[in-house]
C-alpha cells in the first residue's frame, strides 16, 4: 500500500497563505525531492488550480515568467511532470497529466493508496482537512517560515477529533525554516 504525505508551508504564526513563505532554492529542491518521492500528486480544485497557473505554462512553452529564477525551473519541470488526481465536484475536466475523482472521497483515496508504488502527495488546506478527518494521511510534514504575518488561512480549524503525531525526522534550512515530518500515533 503507497502512503499518502501531505506537505505544507506555514509560518510561525499558523499562516499557510502560499504567498507568505519564504522561497529559495534549497526550498524548491526540497519540494521537487518531494514530488519525486511520490507517484501521483493529490490536489483539490483551488490547489490544482493555482499550481497549473503557476507552473504549467513555463514548463510547457519554454519560457520562463518574468517572477521565476532560474532555480525553480526544476521544480516547474517536476511538476509538470507528474500524474495528478484533482477531486472536484465543479470541474467538467482537467488535462495537465490530471485526472477527476469523483465520488466518495474516502473510498476513491482508498482505492489510490492500494495501487502499489512510492506513494502519493498531497497539498493545500480543504482537500487535507477531509482527509485527515478520515484518517487517510500517513504522514505530515510542516514546512515552518521563520515569519510571523498576522493573518491566515490557518490549517485544520474545526477538526472533529484531535490528531497526536510523532516526530520522525526534522530538517532545518540556511534559512532558518524548519521542516517537520511526523507519523500520526495509531
Amino acid at each position: 500500500m503507497r502512503p499518502l504525505r501531505y506537505s505544507i508551508n506555514v509560518t510561525l504564526d499558523g499562516c499557510v497563505d502560499h504567498r507568505e513563505g519564504i522561497p529559495d532554492e534549497e526550498l524548491h529542491r526540497r519540494a521537487a525531492e518531494n514530488l519525486e518521492r511520490a507517484d501521483a500528486l493529490l490536489f483539490g480544485r483551488v490547489t490544482y488550480e493555482m499550481m497549473e497557473s503557476a507552473w504549467r505554462p513555463s514548463a510547457q512553452t519554454g519560457a520562463v515568467p518574468d517572477w521565476m529564477e532560474d532555480w525553480m525551473e526544476p521544480f516547474a519541470r517536476t511538476i509538470d511532470a507528474a500524474k495528478k488526481y484533482v477531486v472536484s465536484s465543479t470541474l467538467e475536466r482537467v488535462d495537465w497529466n490530471a485526472e477527476l475523482l469523483r465520488g466518495d472521497l474516502g473510498n476513491a483515496v482508498q482505492k489510490l493508496k492500494q495501487e502499489p508504488g512510492k506513494g502519493l502527495l498531497t497539498g493545500g488546506v480543504k482537500l487535507p482537512f477531509a482527509l485527515a478527518e478520515l484518517g487517510l494521511i500517513d504522514e505530515y510534514e510542516f514546512v515552518v517560515h521563520p515569519r510571523i504575518v498576522g493573518h491566515g488561512p490557518t490549517l485544520f480549524a474545526g477538526l472533529s477529533k484531535r490528531l497526536d503525531l510523532k516526530l520522525v525526522s526534522r530538517l532545518e534550512y540556511g534559512s532558518g525554516a524548519v521542516a517537520m515530518r511526523y507519523e500520526p500515533r495509531r
